[in-house]
């Protein structure tokens, strides 16, 4: 699973020209799975999701955590996470879960996300073709794979 972490001071998600899910300040977490993706992978996302301290205290240091500032969350898939562009200019996501996979996987991901962190949680539409808009805070941008977790 991998996941791009922006610290955001809004972020929304339009389909359609309709904003179904929109935040202030908090994290937009792009998601991206591929078929060994489980629920381990999902849980440990979550703790580094909710727990890693990317947002500032009150000297300005990046030391608090969305948990401690019970920061908003809004989640959108994002299969392009998996794209291998090693050979080429058109890249590659045989890596990328199959939609039929990847959509059990995210809602799978997004309950278990509302049962640990029971703060405001927005969501984009799976498959759906998604505009987000956000303002980067800082800028703030983590990428993470949960491949790479050891």
């Amino acid at each position: 699973m991998r996941v791009v972490l922006q610290r955001v001071q809004h972020a929304s998600v339009k389909v359609e020209g309709e904003i179904i899910g929109q935040i202030k300040t908090g994290i937009l977490a792009l998601v991206g799975f591929e078929e060994s993706d489980s629920q381990e992978d999902f849980d440990w996302m979550i703790n580094k999701i909710i727990q890693l301290r990317i947002f500032p205290d009150e000297k300005g240091v990046m030391n608090v955590s969305l948990q401690d500032m019970e920061g908003e969350i809004l989640v959108v898939s994002q299969f392009t996470l998996h794209a291998l562009t090693k050979k080429g200019n058109r890249p590659s996501y045989i890596k990328s879960s199959p939609p039929q996979i990847a959509i059990q996987q995210y809602n799978q991901f997004l309950e278990l996300l509302k049962s640990k962190y029971n703060h405001p949680i927005q969501t984009g539409e799976f498959g759906a073709d998604m505009k987000v808009e956000l303002l980067n805070d800082g800028p703030v941008t983590i990428c993470i794979d949960s491949k790479n977790k050891e």
